[in-house]
């Protein structure tokens, strides 16, 4: 019981080191990261792949109010695990920090810059009272100089560069398909495939209007968002769509396959 209560005393502050070195608000804050939809960045050859999963809990729910993939800028996209109203506040101030940067300096900011900016602004939030860390996590991927780039931030404020990542819900499974199957030599396609099945091997089922897909590609240096149609095409190709999906495709194509004989 003593033991208890004294870490309910060094959890109320966020300031506060508890004797063993921890800071159990931010230990909270990653909790709350564990408990957000999966998120996954996979880096190719080709440019960077953000994949989210937009998990609409009610036929009610308008699919578009969703958002977990944000344009931070042209070359740059954000994909979000957590809080989604604490990912909004970032996804602003990371917004503003790259426009700063191009009137300032009149170029694109880094995406390394980018992201130990924002970690920066995190890392305030573990050291400052009177408020708590940000229950988020990042995944920040964009192309510098042709070169593609991924990152992950941590509730803690620490950044990490990754080849493929997955954040939130059921991590360690994700993340051990990403392992398993990762290669070097991805195209953006495949690498879109990759993170498709890798949530496929959490998810029971996929459709286009429950995943989001954000494409950074390394020629053009432009950040792009996938349209429905656009996802059903990855799925149907994959053999991923459920079977009901399927039959509905299948009879789109027949009337589209009529409407051409005529």
């Amino acid at each position: 019981m003593q033991g208890q209560n004294q870490q309910q005393a060094y959890d109320r502050g966020i300031t506060i080191f508890s004797p063993d070195g921890r800071l159990y608000q931010v230990e909270y804050a990653r909790e709350a990261v564990k408990r957000g939809t999966p998120s996954i960045g996979v880096r190719t050859e080709g440019g960077v792949v953000l994949l989210v999963d937009k998990r609409i809990n009610s036929p009610l729910m308008e699919e578009s109010s969703v958002e977990k993939i944000h344009k931070a800028d042209d070359h740059v996209g954000i994909a979000s695990a957590g809080h989604v109203a604490d990912a909004r506040q970032l996804i602003d101030y990371a917004r503003r920090d790259a426009q700063i940067n191009r009137v300032r300096y009149d170029e694109p900011i880094a995406v390394e810059t980018l992201t130990k900016d924002i970690t920066d602004h995190i890392q305030q939030y573990t050291q400052v009272g009177g408020a708590r860390p940000f229950g988020v996590a990042l995944l920040i991927g964009g192309v510098d100089d042709g070169e593609p780039r991924l990152f992950e931030t941590d509730p803690s404020g620490t950044p990490y560069e990754w080849k493929a990542i997955a954040i939130g819900e059921k991590r360690a499974d994700v993340q051990d398909y990403l392992e398993e199957h990762y290669r070097e030599d991805l195209t953006l396609d495949e690498g879109v495939e990759l993170a498709l099945r890798a949530l496929g091997e959490i998810r029971d089922e996929l459709t286009p209007a429950g995943v989001g897909v954000g494409t950074i590609d390394a020629e053009t240096g432009t950040f792009l968002e996938l349209s429905d149609d656009e996802i059903r095409e990855y799925l149907g190709e994959h053999e991923l769509l459920p079977e009901a999906d399927e039959g509905e495709e299948s009879d789109e194509t027949s009337a589209e396959d009529e409407e051409t004989e005529e």
